[in-house]
């Protein structure tokens, strides 16, 4: 074979390379274009009318907004100006800047389609200031999850970890259900920032250590396996640490139980109860020979906030689960009276620490008005707990 020959032969095979290297391309490209309409996408959510009802004030941020249904509001000038600051301190890390900016300015764009749709009302911005938004806020949460973790990182005019209520207001803000970002947009930012040398840890590994002091009690790795699984925002990710950690009781009538007596009713009854050591979830409430065992929950600063937005998150979605919502229903029922709150906790099951316990049955009440639960995940347990005490009532007679 000839020099000419064997030029051609190469030529060709790198052409019919070339042809296979663009078709890869082109379908992969394809794949994902496919992909991305059958994939979910809303997820962020404006608080219904019938939960804000006498709390237009839950589910508004009081120090910082982040994504754009808050954006630009009065009153929140000051941290806008700190994100700012943040970002420039995230951002410098790298000689760079510029390539940086760059890369990340072209990241958020290709997102920015697949961002919008996360929301649940149409956002009223030009492609460049939604862009922008997305970026300054999302190098924010990332640089406040670094200063929070790495100590050294803090400056000293740093407003949010100079005073303790700062760092608590801005913390309580970030778990609103109108106050979100796509969990997809922080993630390929952090792929794109310079991460300090002494970070050695993932974004969610990061995001658990900041709301670690909010999540409810159990063993810390049990916890960080929860919060690093699949989640749509923040507020997803702490979900995730509330969901119970076996499978519900099933009732065995059709008509669900839905309610469950008092808890000095249900001891007058004969049934007893205990805390439950050892569990997974504050949600892995057990029913076994006439007692009780319920997870200790400690009532606190965080937990009106927590538990409102992770009701109507779960109010929201469509198809989710109403693991938080049952929840609070189940407490609600057993605790009506100051009475109920001192039994339970005398039995170590309650711990308040907002006020008076005279406070608690009123805290449950308003969590539960303006809601229905459609699919009661205590229904089993509650049909359990009601024909213990009707088998009771009977033997007694």
């Amino acid at each position: 074979m000839d020099d000419r020959n064997i030029r051609e032969q190469l030529v060709h095979g790198e052409h019919a390379a070339v042809q296979i290297v663009n078709s890869d391309e082109e379908l992969s490209s394809s794949m994902k274009e496919k992909m991305e309409k059958f994939s979910p996408s809303l997820c962020i959510y404006i608080a219904p009318e019938n939960l804000q009802k006498g709390n237009e004030n839950a589910f508004a941020p009081e120090i910082v907004s982040i994504g754009p249904f808050h954006h630009g509001k009065q009153g929140l000038e000051s941290m806008e100006k700190h994100k700012w600051r943040y970002l420039r301190a995230l951002l410098t890390r790298k000689p760079n800047l510029e390539t940086t900016f760059d890369d990340c300015v072209k990241a958020i764009r290709q997102l920015e389609q697949r961002a919008r749709k996360c929301y649940e009302e149409p956002i009223n911005m030009g492609s460049n200031e939604f862009v922008e938004m997305m970026i300054v806020d999302g190098c924010f949460l990332i640089e406040l999850f670094l200063n929070y973790s790495i100590k050294g990182l803090r400056h000293r005019w740093d407003l949010i970890f100079s005073k303790n209520w700062m760092l608590f207001s801005v913390r309580s803000d970030m778990i609103l259900l109108e106050n979100q970002l796509p969990f997809f947009v922080l993630q390929r930012l952090f792929d794109l920032v310079p991460v300090p040398k002494q970070c050695d840890q993932s974004l969610l590994q990061l995001a658990f250590r900041f709301f670690k002091i909010i999540l409810p009690a159990g063993d810390e790795e049990v916890l960080q396996v929860k919060f690093t699984r699949e989640g749509n925002h923040l507020l997803d990710l702490v979900r995730n640490c509330y969901l119970p950690s076996f499978p519900r009781v099933l009732a065995k009538k059709n008509e669900t139980q839905r309610s469950i007596n008092s808890a000095e009713k249900l001891k007058q009854s004969g049934i007893k109860f205990k805390k439950a050591n050892n569990t997974d979830s504050l949600l892995d409430v057990k029913f076994a020979k006439g007692t009780l065992k319920i997870p200790p929950l400690k009532i606190h600063n965080y937990t009106n906030a927590i538990l409102r937005n992770l009701i109507a998150l779960e109010q929201c979605s469509k198809g989710c689960t109403l693991h938080i919502t049952s929840y609070v229903f189940f407490m609600d029922g057993l605790i009506q009276s100051p009475q109920d709150m001192k039994l339970l906790h005398g039995r170590g099951i309650i711990a308040n620490c907002i006020g008076s316990d005279d406070m608690v049955p009123e805290f449950f009440k308003k969590l539960c008005d303006e809601i229905i639960v459609k699919d009661f995940y205590y229904a089993g347990l509650c049909e359990q707990v009601n024909a213990y005490k009707r088998t009771n009532w009977f033997n007694y007679f």
